[in-house]
């Protein structure tokens, strides 16, 4: 019996001083976790930390907002320099094109919220205004770019390209009349689809 407890002693001493060269690297990861997750129950973690779903599509946006938005920035808070986005090809020429959208008082107001949408390089094709998420992709075309459904006001209007450009102001649009076709594509739908959100 003597000998097992002192087997048992020997094998757990042995094991203790094993394990007193990896205590540092235990105690990190331990901070870590504890710290991500008291930030993240306190809401104060960095989601721009999370994964992107494309990268380059947001370092590409991110790059053009700084530039669209750089005399706002310096009396932008933290809080609201961030953005959503959702890629679509609105002209069938396999690259996408950007809506890119917020939702915050410093872009939103009573008659709605502001965007823009960019070419796949950046560029911008319009910006527009008094816009209520989200936007609904048509089933015609102008100018071999897909028509578009913003509803402004609650009420649906429709956006056709003209001269290159979509109109910016769609509540003073002609009014869409009918039911949104089952066909047309969301895009923007911020609130119901949970998306994700990136700071610039």
């Amino acid at each position: 019996m003597k000998n097992k407890i002192l087997i048992a002693l020997s094998v757990f001493a042995l094991y203790s001083c094993q394990n007193k060269e990896k205590p540092a690297s235990k105690n990190i990861i331990k901070t870590i976790v504890q710290d991500t997750l008291s930030k993240t129950l306190g809401g104060t973690a960095n989601l721009s930390e999370v994964t992107a779903k494309n990268d380059k599509e947001v370092e590409l946006i991110r790059k053009q907002l700084s530039i669209l938005l750089k005399k706002d920035l310096p009396v932008m808070t933290k809080d609201e320099r961030f953005f959503y986005y959702e890629a679509y090809d609105l002209n069938n020429d396999k690259k996408d094109e950007y809506f890119v959208g917020f939702s915050n008082p410093y872009f939103c107001g009573s008659g709605g919220c502001s965007g823009y949408i960019l070419n796949n390089d950046g560029s911008v094709i319009n910006k527009f205004t008094v816009t209520d998420f989200p936007i609904f992709i048509g089933t015609t075309a102008s100018e071999n770019f897909k028509d578009l459904i913003f509803n402004s006001g609650n009420t649906l209007h429709s956006l056709k390209m003209k001269n290159g450009k979509y109109p910016s102001n769609p509540s003073v649009q002609e009014k869409w009349k009918g039911n949104i076709p089952a066909a047309s594509p969301v895009v923007l739908d911020i609130y119901a689809k949970k998306l994700e959100k990136y700071s610039f």
